[in-house]
């Protein structure tokens, strides 16, 4: 990795070329950068975040979406979303993301053309390139760039130029939209993605800052990482009793732990 003095030079040579921005902003680490970036490079009154308030996105999210805004003055602008009312979002295929961000960026374009010459930008970085991202095919559809991959910066380089800005999310653990906890092929529902989150709020309660509960209809199956399996085994008659509780007939604990993106194995 190159120093992030090198990075934030390039970032602020890459705004310098920009008259605004429109930033799809979600309160993960790589958004808030760049949300940042555009506040710090451009002023405020040449940017603005964008956060989405979906059922796709956690509550928790929002709120610190909301907070992070509010402690950097940027200008935030609240949008609901339609992709949990797109059909083809609710089938869940593997392509479901494309129909997000299509959605997405339907309305950030929308926006943008209020602010004549603004870009709509997102977090997408290196890292993501070399993933299965259907949502990037939307991207370069709608014209969206992607500051953070054309500066060359990984997901390290994020997370360490975050800390160098003292960003109180550069440590936060990944939170990828809900839907990516229900497999392929089986509908995405509203009631599925509030059992989701209550679930993952339950687990992050118990003090497992990163959990996954996978939607397998009647049968959650809850991820933590490898460490914390024995942990999460000593409260299992606790977790299983909440699981119940939102409607699960079944729980079951992953031996293997958390592995991001794990329901994406399905597609090879």
């Amino acid at each position: 990795m190159e120093s992030v003095e090198t990075y934030i030079r390039r970032l602020e040579s890459w705004f310098s070329k920009c008259e605004g921005a429109v930033v799809a902003f979600s309160a993960g680490v790589d958004s808030s950068l760049v949300a940042y970036a555009a506040r710090t490079f451009l002023g405020k009154e040449s940017s603005l975040a964008v956060i989405s308030t979906s059922p796709s996105l956690k509550r928790s999210d929002l709120d610190l979406g909301r907070s992070f805004c509010q402690r950097y003055d940027i200008a935030l602008q609240e949008i609901e979303t339609q992709e949990t009312d797109d059909p083809d979002y609710q089938k869940n295929g593997p392509d479901r993301c494309y129909f997000c961000k299509s959605n997405l960026y339907f309305d950030l374009t929308g926006i943008s053309k209020l602010h004549p010459g603004w870009l709509v930008m997102n977090g997408a970085n290196v890292d993501d390139l070399g993933d299965y991202r259907p949502g990037l095919q939307a991207a370069k559809e709608f014209q969206v760039h992607a500051p953070l991959s054309d500066c060359g910066m990984t997901k390290e380089a994020i997370r360490a130029v975050a800390a160098f800005y003292k960003l109180e999310c550069w440590n936060k653990p990944a939170s990828p939209c809900m839907s990516s906890r229900i497999p392929y092929g089986q509908e995405v529902t509203l009631e599925k993605l509030q059992q989701i989150e209550a679930g993952e709020a339950f687990l992050n309660e118990l003090g497992f800052d990163v959990a996954r509960l996978r939607h397998y209809g009647k049968v959650a199956r809850i991820e933590v990482p490898n460490d914390k399996i024995e942990n999460l085994n000593a409260v299992s008659d606790v977790v299983k009793k909440r699981m119940f509780e939102l409607g699960f007939e079944s729980v079951e604990f992953d031996d293997e732990g958390f592995v991001s993106g794990k329901l994406n194995r399905a597609l090879s």
